[in-house]
Parts: structure tokens; C-alpha cells; sequence
């Protein structure tokens, strides 16, 4: 065996360490592909011939930017500062609860209801960042990290790599085995909380529900070390319910799940996924609330009556917004102003796409009342 992978066994999925930020924030700098990307974020109506005389302007830029880095800490707070721009740019409101529920020096394993690829895992950071917590490492899978200067931003930014890429039988254990023992050697030996979605993709219709195979996988490396249950309750569980009044992803997610039910199949555009991020982080998002759940204590001997468990906690503890309310016909606390804001969404949308749309806000509210009816 590779001494390398002896001495570091996650080294090839895990957060960059602080020794490595200088040099890996030196070849950023000379990643052509991130400063052809960067410029033309910048300034994206420009002619391509005059944005390669930019290039130079943006790297001076962004090498005054990382000089000061030494540390993922400073990388992080870099990018807290643009974070908090965004924030500003494209919400009404970030609010939280339940953070009373946490202690600031116990690590967390942190199971939320996926409804963005960057932004879900960047509001838990924000609001513990705001409360004086320290930031979670991110499960990101590796099909989101094609590009090499994509996986370097974000294992800087404290994530970690999901390899579903994978397909021999062989490979895939290896992989899984590796994910599995990584969670539990970051929250049980180096007490650093991690963040995960509670099934691969994000629900685009809007039904939060957790998949046991995710809950299998966390086991899957401690089996010589107790039961599922016992395992389960030394990684200090937490659901977490993510809502957001609008989705800026919305449209695109009801075209691709209309096309799925007239045609049986979706094909992706080669930059969908990166697009999807783009416009999610940019997009505007309305009011967002971020719920933290109660630490799961209780006795749990399957993946199945967790993952139970844990759904039962996201859809009661979910924040129903106006839109929700309007898209299963509620309107009786919501203003015109709303119900006006909501239906521009399905302007220029196919009565399907419409149908779509409407069902991903109502499904929330659908598995809220069920859950509640269940526990009364």
C-alpha cells in the first residue's frame, strides 16, 4: 500500500488542509480556464477579443486577493464577505431556529433537505458563522467537480468529495467505505461537523424525503464497532429543514420534470449543472429560513425508521412560506402583492410546466399537514 494513503487515508476526497492553502491558491492563479470564467462573470457583454486583455487586470486582482490567505479560516472569511453581498443582493430575509439546541464545541452530523446544490450547505454555514459557530465540512459529489479549479474552490471552502463516478462493483464499495469512514473520523476524532443532503439530487418536486441508502452508507465502515443504532448516535444526527419562498431554479426544475412526463427522459446541457449553481447563488430567493432539529438520541435500528425519523422532523420544522400557501390555494393570511409575485413564476410556461411548478411549493405544505396529523 502507498505509504501517502497510510499516513493520510482520505487525502484524495478531503477538505484541503491549511499547509496546502498557498500553493493551491498559487495554481488557481494560473488556471487560464478560472480567469477566463471570472472575467467574463465580470463582464459578460463584453466582446471575447476584449476580455482577454482583461485577463491579465483579473489576476493581478485576484492575486492581491489571496496574498493575505494563509489559512482555510481566511479563505472562508474572503468568502463570507462576498456571501454577505450576496445575501443582501438576493433575499428578503435569513432567519433561524432551533440553534439553542446546539453547543458551539460539539460536532454535528447535519441531514437536510436538498433544494440547491451551493446554497443549501452555504446558509447552514452563514447562520452558524453569525451565531460564532465554527463552518461545516460539504459533501459535494464529484459530478459537480469536473472542472479542476471548481474542486479546489471548493475543498478550500471546506468540502469534501462524494465519488459517484464509480461504476465497477469493487470501486463503488471502496468508494463508499472510504465516504463512511471519513464522516465518522470527522465528527468522532476530529470534532469538525459535516453537512450532507438527505439523498443524492436535489428534490426539484419539492418532496423532502430521505433516502436509507445514504443512512446504510454511514454505517458501512463501523460495523466491527456496534450496532446501527449505536453508530447512529455517536454522530450526534441533526435534521435540518432548508425553505426557500422562491426557488431561483424553479422554472428550469418544472421544464425538466414536464419533459421527463411527456417524453420519459431529460438530456442536460453540458453546463447545466454549473448553471444551476450560478443561478441559484445569484437568483433571487425571497425570505429563507434554517431550521437546526433536535439531536437524534433515540434507538433507531434500521436506515428505515431513521430516515422516518428524519423526514417526520424536516417536513413539521419546514418554514411554509406565502408561496407555499398560494400554490395549494390558502390564501387567506397573503396579500394581492403576493398572489402577483407567485404567478409572474409561470409566465410564458406550459400548462404542464405550470402544474409542475405549483406542485413543487404545494408538496411541502402537503407533507407538513401529514406529519402533523401523524403525530397528533
Amino acid at each position: 500500500m502507498d505509504v501517502n494513503a497510510q499516513q493520510d487515508p482520505y487525502k484524495n476526497i478531503r477538505p484541503y488542509h491549511d499547509n496546502e492553502v498557498e500553493a493551491v491558491l498559487q495554481s488557481l492563479l494560473y488556471d487560464d480556464e478560472l480567469i477566463g470564467a471570472i472575467t467574463h462573470y465580470q463582464f459578460p457583454r463584453l466582446p471575447r477579443w476584449i476580455s482577454r486583455w482583461l485577463k491579465p487586470v483579473i489576476r493581478i486582482a485576484l492575486a492581491r486577493e489571496f496574498g493575505e490567505i494563509q489559512t482555510i479560516k481566511g479563505f472562508q472569511l474572503t468568502v463570507a464577505r462576498y456571501m454577505s453581498k450576496m445575501i443582501a443582493r438576493s433575499t428578503t430575509k435569513l432567519s433561524c431556529s432551533g440553534m439553542e439546541n446546539l453547543e458551539a464545541d460539539e460536532a454535528y452530523l447535519f441531514i437536510s433537505n436538498h433544494r440547491d446544490i451551493a446554497m443549501d450547505p452555504a446558509f447552514v454555514n452563514w447562520v452558524r458563522h453569525q451565531n460564532g459557530m465554527d463552518t461545516v465540512r460539504i459533501a459535494i459529489g464529484d459530478n459537480l467537480l469536473r472542472k479542476p479549479y471548481v474542486s479546489d474552490l471548493m475543498r478550500l471552502n471546506k468540502s469534501f468529495i462524494v465519488n459517484r463516478s464509480a461504476k465497477a462493483p469493487r470501486e463503488v464499495m471502496a468508494a463508499v467505505t472510504q465516504l463512511s469512514s471519513y464522516i465518522n473520523f470527522s465528527i468522532q476524532e476530529e470534532e469538525s461537523s459535516i453537512w450532507i443532503a438527505q439523498r443524492e439530487g436535489r428534490a426539484k418536486d419539492g418532496n423532502d424525503f430521505t433516502d436509507p441508502a445514504l443512512l446504510k452508507m454511514l454505517y458501512i465502515s463501523q460495523r466491527k464497532k456496534g450496532s446501527f443504532s449505536e453508530v447512529i448516535k455517536r454522530l450526534n444526527v441533526v435534521p435540518v429543514s432548508i425553505s426557500y419562498e422562491f426557488d431561483p431554479c424553479d422554472r428550469a426544475k418544472a421544464r425538466e420534470l414536464a419533459a421527463k412526463e411527456c417524453s420519459g427522459q431529460y438530456e442536460k446541457s453540458q453546463y447545466e449543472d454549473i448553471e444551476s449553481i450560478v443561478k441559484g447563488i445569484t437568483g433571487q430567493k425571497g425570505a429563507v429560513h434554517v431550521h437546526f432539529g433536535d439531536v437524534i438520541t433515540g434507538d433507531f435500528d434500521t436506515p428505515e425508521s431513521l430516515a422516518a425519523e428524519l423526514d417526520r422532523q424536516i417536513h413539521l420544522n419546514y418554514h411554509l412560506h406565502a408561496s407555499n400557501y398560494i400554490a395549494a390555494g390558502q390564501l387567506d393570511n397573503v396579500t394581492a402583492e403576493q398572489i402577483a409575485s407567485f404567478e409572474a413564476r409561470l409566465a410564458g410556461l406550459s400548462e404542464t410546466e405550470q402544474a409542475k411548478l405549483k406542485q413543487m411549493y404545494v408538496n411541502p405544505v402537503v407533507n407538513c399537514r401529514k406529519d402533523q396529523q401523524e403525530s397528533a
